[in-house]
């Protein structure tokens, strides 16, 4: 199976054009099932539908939880229909294995004095404190995936119509725009950024070294600022982009412009902000209406 693997892996990142960390994950998820295959003497290409159902078993008894199962039958799913399609295997057993349900949770949101103390930033002294103002102002703008928000460079940035060029999930082009308090604090951070820089790069974000920033720095960045903020829950990336979609809606945007402007392939997966603004409304509505 190995190497049917590896050239899987190389069809998705080459062809497919998946996203680095969705190839991370199925190169993870298919070497335990690899393992598991061997530890119990199965032939990949005759799997019977009980043994997939023991190795489900068995990743519930390592503790992983439904949407870790899911995303496990999904990426082995995704591999067989490769094998089918290069005619490895007769049928594709896996797709008659259904995802286990999965709660769906509401994302957390920030309220308006939430984001008014975690952008009360003080007097910028250094370039650091100049990037996190412009990398915090950006993340609440525009909605981005972190992972988008560090790979953007200087010259997908406009400023003149207030837009960045993104290359999202499944290399898919889109546009989003920010206003003037972000604006302001990019324009603050490049007229410094030089002081960071150790060798020439396109790339707007940077860490320490000098060298673009990965996710890892930027969720860093968040964790440290939500602390010094002295916010009481959990606050990351994601929230901030959670965020922006559900002040987006409660201030009258349509849903399928925070479709795209989110990059979601599907209006359903957008859909879950308006269980949010529901409440939002719900509040609203009995705060100002006259007649109870």
């Amino acid at each position: 199976m190995t190497t049917q693997a590896e050239e899987y892996l190389n069809y998705i990142k080459n062809v497919r054009s998946y996203s680095d960390n969705t190839i991370s994950g199925y190169q993870n998820e298919l070497a335990k099932f690899q393992n598991y295959l061997e530890e119990h003497q199965i032939d990949f290409k005759k799997i019977t539908k009980d043994e997939i159902w023991e190795y489900l078993k068995y990743l519930d008894t390592l503790g992983y939880s439904n949407t870790s199962i899911s995303r496990h039958i999904s990426a082995i799913r995704s591999f067989y229909n490769y094998l089918k399609q290069k005619e490895l295997i007769d049928n594709n057993i896996f797709k008659t294995i259904h995802n286990p349900k999965i709660k769906r949770k509401l994302p957390n949101v920030l309220n308006n004095e939430e984001i008014r103390e975690l952008f009360k930033f003080s007097e910028c002294e250094k370039p650091k404190d100049y990037m996190t103002r412009a990398l915090f102002e950006l993340f609440y703008a525009t909605g981005l995936r972190i992972s988008e928000l560090v790979s953007i460079k200087l010259k997908d940035i406009n400023f003149s119509e207030q837009s960045i060029r993104v290359l999202g999930k499944g290399k898919k082009e889109r546009i989003v725009f920010f206003g003037d308090y972000a604006k302001d604090a990019i324009i603050d951070y490049l007229n410094v950024r030089e002081r960071l820089i150790k060798k020439p790069t396109d790339y707007l974000f940077l860490n320490l070294h000098g060298t673009p920033m990965n996710r890892r720095t930027a969720e860093e960045i968040i964790y440290k600022r939500v602390e010094e903020a002295s916010l009481n829950h959990h606050i990351s990336a994601h929230t901030l982009r959670h965020t922006f979609a559900t002040h987006m809606l409660e201030n009258g945007a349509d849903i399928r412009t925070v479709q795209e402007l989110l990059g979601h392939e599907k209006l359903s997966t957008t859909q879950i902000y308006t269980h949010l603004t529901s409440d939002y409304l719900r509040q609203e509505y009995f705060k100002k209406m006259p007649r109870k």
